[in-house]
């Protein structure tokens, strides 16, 4: 089962690289920068927001 992130902390947190919203994506428990076409893990419910850790997203 997967853990749901607090929707408040979508509110106040943003991709390292360009600043812009992230979108959660529940199912793969990763977070979404559109812009930069990157995907950061949710590793124990807790984002990790670095860029070294950011998977490209495939188009």
């Amino acid at each position: 089962m997967h853990e749901k992130l607090n929707p408040r902390l979508l509110d106040v947190i943003a991709c390292p690289r360009c600043l812009a919203r992230l979108k959660y994506d529940q199912e793969n428990q990763r977070l979404i920068c559109p812009f930069e076409q990157v995907a950061y893990p949710i590793e124990n419910g807790v984002p990790v927001l670095l860029a070294e850790k950011a998977e490209t997203l495939k188009e």
